[in-house]
Order: structure tokens, then C-alpha cells, then sequence
């Protein structure tokens, strides 16, 4: 098979094993998963960083996790000394996959010297795989989703 006729998917060929470690590797050394998230905070004991909501006032009010620190990304570079120990890594989360607000806010933690990582799937996720949020009205939780939450809770992850 040639270039010219290979499929969409092959037409760029994988990268080599070793490349492609290193390539995920280091993904995960930028990224946290919702469900991995929400188990360290579940945990006995401090689960070794602090989950950081980057969102609006008005969205934090329609909920957020619990535990959660508030700090808009537009108030990081004023607000972040005041709010966060550099010494214990941030986790950033903003709505959703078709946010990039946690992206924008572990970047200016990232330039004020903050070890961080963004959760994917933002509070979107968090809901829809049904672990628990805050709001003004006390605490929630909503059935999982099965397209995103296996109802067993194994993803097969």
C-alpha cells in the first residue's frame, strides 16, 4: 500500500513504540481524568493536590466540586499566592471538553511556578458521571451517564 492509497487513518503512519510512550507519557503528566480525580479526593487522607474551578462566579454558583477553590482565570496573576501553596500541585478544571478555560488557567499557574495539571472533561464530566457538586441550595448528585459511566463504574479504563 502507498501513500497516495492509503486510508485517512494510516495515510501519516503510527509513530514508532517508543516515540508513541514517550508522546502519552507525557500526556499524562498534563492531564488528570474526572474519574481519577474524583477517587483521590474520595480517598482517606489529602490527596495531594487542590482542584481549582478557573469558571465565572455565576457558573461556580451553578456548581462545582466539592472542596473546590474558586479563582476565575482572569484573577490567577492577583489572586493565586494569596489562594494556593506552590508546593502542592493544582488541578485545573473549567466547564467542559468545549472549554479551554482550564487549559488558559494552568498556563498562568504554570508561569507563576505552579506544578499543574487541567482535568478533562471539566464539571461537564463531573456531572455526567455522576459524582457530587455543589451549589448555593447544598449538595447534588445526578445518575451517572452510561454513554460517559459505565452503571458498574468500570470503564474498562
Amino acid at each position: 500500500m502507498t501513500a497516495t492509497t492509503a486510508n485517512p487513518v494510516l495515510r501519516v503512519a503510527p509513530a514508532a513504540p517508543a516515540e508513541a510512550a514517550a508522546h502519552f507519557r507525557a500526556g499524562l503528566a498534563f492531564h488528570a481524568d474526572v474519574s481519577d480525580v474524583a477517587a483521590a479526593l474520595a480517598a482517606d487522607g489529602d490527596p495531594g493536590f487542590v482542584v481549582l474551578d478557573s469558571r465565572s462566579t455565576e457558573s461556580w454558583d451553578q456548581g462545582h466540586i466539592p472542596g473546590a477553590v474558586h479563582l476565575p482565570t482572569v484573577l490567577i496573576a492577583e489572586q493565586a499566592a494569596a489562594l494556593l501553596d506552590r508546593e502542592v500541585p493544582v488541578v485545573t478544571y473549567c466547564w467542559g471538553p468545549g472549554c479551554n478555560g482550564a487549559t488558559r488557567a494552568a498556563l498562568a499557574l504554570a508561569e507563576l511556578g505552579y506544578r499543574v495539571k487541567e482535568m478533562l472533561g471539566g464539571f461537564e464530566y463531573w456531572v455526567r458521571e455522576g459524582f457530587e457538586f455543589e451549589t448555593w441550595q447544598g449538595r447534588e448528585r445526578r445518575g451517572p451517564d452510561p454513554l460517559t459511566a459505565p452503571v458498574d463504574g468500570d470503564c474498562g479504563c
